[in-house]
Order: C-alpha cells, then structure tokens, then sequence
C-alpha cells in the first residue's frame, strides 16, 4: 500500500481501517483499488449484511451521503463543503448532500459536566441555578442544553463532545494522505482539487472547533445590526464560555419553517421574508460578514416580525473590493454586457488570461439571452448562481470559497423567502443595495481617499527605485546577479528514472551472482554439498530470491 504517511500509531491505524471498511461497504471498493489501497488494512472487517443489502438498493448519491453520516463530523463537514460546490459534482449528488444529517444520540450528562468542569475548574451546579440534563439536540461536535444564570435568566449551554478535536484532526490527516493518493493515481481526479478541499475543511473545522470564534461571530454580527430593530442577536454569556462551552441567551420564539403557527401568534409572513431578505442583503452589501447557512433551523421569529438568527459558526467574509465587484457583476448579468463580465471575472481572479476567452463570451452570451426582458420579478436567484456554476464547471475555473459560500447562502435564503411568500424575490430587494453600493463607488470622499492612497504609494515606488535599480546593476556588475529556476513536474520523472535504476542495477547483480555461481559450481569448488558446491548453490539461491524479489516489485508497481 503506497500511503507514504498512513501508519502513525495503532489509534491511527484503526480509524484508517474503519473508514476504508465504511468506503468498500458503500461501493468505493474500484476507486480504493485504482489508489491501490491494499485490502491488508481491512482484513477482520466483518460487514453487516442486511445492512448491504439496503447499499445496494441505493442510488450512488445516496451511498455517498449514507458513507458521510455514518463516518462522524469531518466527513459530515466535507460533505457540507462539496455540496457547495454545484460546479464541480452533478446535480443530483448535490441535492443528497444538503440532506446529510449530523445527529447522533445524546451523550450522558455526567460527561457533560465533566467537560464544563474541566473548562472552569466547577461543575455546572456552581455555574448555573439550574440545568436540563435533558439535551435539547445532540450533534456529532457538541451537545446543546437549556440552562437559568444565577440571575434566573434563561440561556442555552453548548458542549462540545469530548475528543472531538483529537479525531477530527486524526480524520483530517487521513482525509489528506487519501486525496493525496487520489491525485496521483487517478488523475481525472485533479479537476476536482482534492487537496484544496481538504485543506479548506481543515481551516473550516479549526474554525468550529472553537467557540471562540462563535462568540466573537455574535459579537460582530451584533454590532453591525445594533441599529436594525428587524433582527435580534443572541447575547453572549462571556463568562460562561470558553474555547468547547458556549453559554448564549435563549431565543424563546418560532421556528421560521412553522408556518401554520404564524397567524396564531400575530406574524406577517411577507413583512419577515423581506426582514430576513434585507438583513441578508445588508451582511454581503454592506457589512461584508455574512451568516453561510440561513437555513430553516437557524432562523427563529419573534413578535413583532423580528428575526434572530443562531449557529454562527459558518460564517463568510468579503473584502470591499469583492463586494464592488459583486453589485457589478449583477448589473453586468442584467446589461448584457458580456465583455464586462468577461473583464469582472479576469479582474477577480476566478478565470485565467489562457482560457479561450471567445467561447467563453460566447456561453456568457447565450446565458444573458436567458434573462433578457424577463422581469426581475420572475428570475430566481439560485437558478442564476447554478447556471454560473454550470459556466465556471465547463471552463473549469477557479471559484473562491467566499463567493461559494456567498451563493450557498443566497440559495438558502430564497427557498426560506419563498417558503414564507410565494411571490417573494431576492433580486428585486437586492436592486436598492446594488445601486447604492455603486453609487458609494463614485462618492467624491471615497474617489480622493484612492487617490491619496495611490499617491502614497506612488511616492514610495519614487523613493525606492533609484536605489533598488542601482542595487540590482551593481549585482550586474559584480556578476552576482542569479536567475532562479524552478522545475514542475520533474519529481516524478526523476523518481521513476531512480526506480528505472535501481532496478537495472538488481538485474545486474543478480545476473553476476548467476554467473559467478556457475563459475563455482564448474570448476567444483569445496566444500560439497550432494556433490555440488555450497557456494555455487548458495549464490543460485540467493539470486533467485533477489529476482522474485525484483518481479513482485515490478508487479506491485502495475507496469511490466
């Protein structure tokens, strides 16, 4: 088994083997064998049949979600990761995706407080008046309890399981020595970036591992809405939270899926899908720091037509310059003007100067007939986000994790507005954000705050380049000036010229020990052994081992 990094530890070792044991069991037995992945590590495996026989039945997509679950948070993460990404998987495996479920059964309550004790040194009766031992939910990163403050005020207490971050870390090395394999022994699998998906996980999961950044995501969003009466943010409990305890305000509302409650308790179902619609458009216009996953479950309504939205641990980011660049490529989606698009995608970044920029204007045109004189009323915004993702897929560019959770969250919130309002449209509320943010682009105070910048800079460049210009034709001079070349691709070829080598070096050595013994044996060299000499037999030996040595490894390799 080629894994040049697998085999640190029996602990290791086990969970290796139980993920291969789940992949062979939902049917990733062919891919295994193209990454050559020796069966070695899945001997003593014995699988359930009955529950094969339900593997079977399934679709691939649902063989891919079912093997997600039942691998725990890191795979569930990984699935969550792909499902983002429309441009890269097909249709349907997406859709399975979005309905990974990561709930597990609920842990004992004394490991509970054994985690809250160990984060502040007291059990939860000294911290809190009073504690459900009851979970509210239970997930495969933490468990979530309802709780009352010593004040008497109401709060959720969230407990991250223990050992969590050990085997997420643990999956994760696994997870990137196996893309690893994949990029090099399927190749067709490099189109995917198997490598940046896990790297990206990580950096996802390091993120949610520590309820920090939760905290700090609450305070952050809470600051940017203090003026918005429209939407509530849960207060953080400080003092109650570390890095795998999150102690916030209990949000006593409705669910914003319970529709048949609405009327009952005096809400608007209209007015709360612009709030929502607003607020969404206020975080990617305005604020650049946006809730990733405004799903049903997340969102919570209160009276009044508030909104209060919970889980930040999935959050996005985007710089001034993406937001600009954003609000112009929607006006350029709705102008027709595919050179403008063309440009926007270059100036960011997501398409490279050597993609064959005529077809592609060519499919950006055929998209923008789509969407002429169809009113903004009638266009919906996730079909507008998949049919860029289909563009970006058959060009197969580069599409930023910012905007791939950008348009996870657009998706997202549309279904939930039109779930509230049939007749609800994002692009409509998102027209006053977009001029505005245009409109701020030509602000007279925004146009000399560049201008200075750039002058800064300029001066800089001035004051630098006489003496960078005379350093370099001193090096000129001197004959010290020295170009650095860097190869791409040469490891594997020089790898493979040393194994060429080597093994020519064996064939050889063997074919001298062959004709060395058979000098010996010829000229009867003592002593004897059955009347041959012990050394001629010795050397015949000895070479036959080393050449079955040499054709197991040649076997081994798949090339003869």
């Amino acid at each position: 088994m080629a894994i040049p990094r697998i085999g640190k530890g029996y602990r290791h070792l086990k969970r290796l083997r139980h993920i291969l044991a789940v992949l062979l069991k939902y049917g990733f037995g062919h891919i295994l064998n193209r990454m050559r992945i020796s069966v070695y590590f899945l001997r003593g495996r014995k699988l359930a049949l009955p529950r094969l026989r339900k593997v079977v039945e399934a679709s691939p997509s649902e063989q891919v979600r079912l093997a997600l679950e039942e691998l725990g948070p890191t795979f569930i993460k990984l699935g969550q990761v792909l499902s983002m990404r429309p441009f890269l998987i097909p249709p349907e495996y997406v859709a399975e995706l979005t309905k990974l479920q990561d709930e597990v059964s609920a842990i004992d309550f004394s490991v509970v407080n054994g985690v809250i004790r160990e984060e502040f040194g007291r059990p939860s009766e000294e911290l809190f008046a009073a504690i459900n031992q009851k979970p509210l939910a239970s997930a495969s990163l933490a468990q979530v309890h309802e709780a009352k403050t010593l004040d008497g005020e109401k709060v959720i207490v969230k407990v991250q399981r223990p050992k969590v971050r050990e085997v997420m870390q643990e999956d994760m090395n696994i997870l990137r020595d196996l893309a690893q394999l994949l990029v090099k022994h399927v190749p067709e699998s490099q189109r995917y970036d198997p490598v940046g998906i896990v790297d990206e996980l990580d950096r996802t999961t390091q993120r949610e591992v520590d309820f920090i950044n939760e905290a700090r995501n609450m305070e952050i969003f809470a600051r940017n809405f203090a003026e918005e009466k429209s939407i509530r943010v849960p207060k953080v409990y400080w003092e109650l939270s570390s890095s795998k305890v999150l102690t916030t305000e209990l949000v006593d509302g409705l669910k914003i899926s319970e529709l048949g409650r609405f009327e009952e308790l005096g809400l608007d179902r209209r007015v709360v899908a612009r709030n929502g619609g607003r607020a969404l458009l206020k975080q990617i216009f305005e604020d650049g720091f946006f809730h990733a996953d405004p799903h049903p479950g997340n969102l919570f309504v209160l009276t009044d037509n508030v909104i209060a939205p919970v889980d930040f641990g999935m959050m996005g980011r985007l710089s001034p310059a993406m937001m600009m660049q954003l609000s112009e490529l929607l006006v350029a989606l709705f102008r027709r003007d595919v050179d403008e698009i063309a440009r926007l995608y270059l100036e960011m970044g997501i398409i490279g100067e050597q993609i064959d920029l005529i077809a592609f204007k060519l499919h950006l045109a055929d998209l923008v007939d789509k969407y002429t004189g169809i009113p903004l009323s009638r266009v919906n915004m996730q079909t507008v986000v998949e049919d860029l993702f289909q563009i970006s897929n058959r060009y197969q560019v580069r599409i930023r994790s910012e905007f791939m959770l950008l348009g996870r969250a657009l998706g997202t919130y549309e279904e939930v507005g039109r779930l509230l309002d049939p007749d609800y449209n994002f692009l409509t509320e998102a027209e006053p954000f977009v001029k505005k943010m245009l409109q701020r682009r030509y602000d007279p105070q925004r146009i000399l705050r560049e201008l200075l910048r750039t002058g800064k800079d300029l001066r800089r460049l001035l004051t630098l380049l006489p003496q960078e210009l005379g350093s370099i034709l001193q090096k000129v001079r001197q004959g010290q000036l020295a170009v650095e070349f860097r190869h791409r691709g040469l490891d594997r070829l020089i790898t493979e010229l040393d194994r060429a080598s080597n093994r020519i070096s064996f064939s050889l050595i063997i074919a001298a020990l062959i004709v060395g013994s058979s000098l010996i044996v010829r000229l009867e060299v003592g002593p004897f052994l059955f009347g041959y000499s012990i050394f001629g037999i010795f050397g015949f030996v000895f070479a036959g081992l080393l050449g079955l040595w040499l054709i197991i490894a040649i076997l081994r390799s798949g090339r003869l």
